[in-house]
């Protein structure tokens, strides 16, 4: 989309949303090369990176670090973030394209679960829903947070 965008010499933007464990696949740094060599500054990725993929840490499965200099390394240019801070997203948006010609990269350092105690950083909370009395535990917690 973002290269058919630029061919037309169309104005829009294209955010791709990654989670850290897409991050693992070829046809994820495939895109990213094809995205940098193209100049697709049109392009956004915002990559979700809360360390935790569906059956352990992100370190565990597969290493991804130096994470924000392989984004470098492939031809984009890289801004990291509190996923978190709302205000820090916003500024960090407004500034894209981080770099004239390059597609960019918005690393989100997020924490699974975050608010509530028994699901912060949990393997288990990365695939599972809250039901019941959990339910009605985590929303506690979280309105006790506002």
């Amino acid at each position: 989309m973002a290269y058919a965008a630029k061919l037309r010499a169309a104005s829009h933007r294209v955010f791709c949303l990654l989670s850290d464990g897409e991050c693992d696949e070829g046809s994820t740094w495939e895109a990213a090369l094809f995205a940098a060599h193209h100049g697709l500054s049109n392009l956004i990725a915002i990559v979700d990176y809360n360390r935790i993929q569906g059956i352990a840490p992100v370190s565990q499965v597969l290493e991804l670090e130096p994470f924000a200099q392989k984004w470098t390394a492939f031809g984009w240019s890289v801004s990291e973030v509190d996923g978190h801070d709302h205000e820090a997203l916003r500024t960090t948006l407004g500034a894209i394209p981080f770099a004239p010609g390059k597609p960019s990269c918005l690393i989100a350092h997020t924490v699974k679960g975050k608010g509530v105690s028994f699901m912060e950083n949990t393997v288990l909370w990365h695939y599972r829903i809250p039901r019941g009395a959990e339910f009605e535990a985590a929303l506690a917690e979280l309105e006790d947070r506002t």
